[in-house]
């Protein structure tokens, strides 16, 4: 298996420098990363930095708390996408799924996905620690509905990340319509590698190069 394939090296601290990007983007082209995963503001040099490689322009929206409305993330789409971002993940409105508003979550999906349609995937950012598995299994109804490509795990900015539990549940309720991204508290290979025996076909993360050095020494 190829793990550096599934790696989307991310770099997403507010105090992140362009400095920090290039490197981030040097590091993604050395070990065939999947994407690099950033701030709005970093698209135009990730895009500069990563051309004439294989590596993709990941972007997040409605980052981290997802409480922006419908409008305002498919705004971010277009620019992003505008300024060659090829992958974007969306955090979904946290809250109007606790209410059951799901026409809200739906709609905001909606306007996402069709801001990028054909142009770049659509990720989606359900927060898996702070709803319970009826939620989680909703969220992940909608997206497919919705026309989203993936769902995604974490932010990896709330309180806990990625989760085992939450990767199973996800693939018995998305099968293979859609992918999955675990992401949020990775942070070596065999955590990687189990995110996705359980049925992961992404994997966020800021501790790419570490996995990817224990990965080639053996250390696993």
């Amino acid at each position: 298996m190829r793990i550096n394939e599934y790696i989307d090296h991310t770099l997403l601290k507010s105090d992140a420098t362009s400095e920090d990007i290039i490197k981030l983007c040097s590091q993604a082209k050395e070990y065939g990363f999947k994407s690099v995963c950033i701030n709005p503001y970093y698209v135009p040099l990730a895009v500069s930095e990563l051309k004439k490689s294989t590596v993709e322009t990941c972007c997040v929206i409605g980052f981290p708390l997802g409480a922006s409305n419908a409008e305002i993330k498919s705004f971010e789409a277009h620019t992003v996408i505008f300024e060659g971002a090829s992958e974007v993940d969306m955090v979904i409105n946290i809250g109007a799924l606790k209410n059951r508003h799901y026409e809200v979550v739906e709609e905001e999906i909606r306007a996402v996905a069709a801001a990028a349609r054909g142009k770049a995937l659509v990720k989606v950012i359900i927060e898996c620690c702070l709803l319970n598995d009826a939620q989680k299994k909703k969220a992940c109804e909608i997206i497919m509905k919705a026309g989203a490509d993936f769902v995604k795990t974490s932010t990896g900015f709330s309180t806990s990340g990625a989760d085992i539990k939450d990767i199973m549940l996800m693939k018995k309720t998305v099968g293979d319509s859609i992918g999955i991204k675990a992401s949020g508290g990775i942070k070596d290979y065999k955590t990687a590698l189990a995110m996705i025996t359980a049925g992961a076909t992404r994997i966020g993360t800021s501790a790419g190069v570490d996995i990817m050095k224990q990965f080639i020494s053996g250390e696993i």
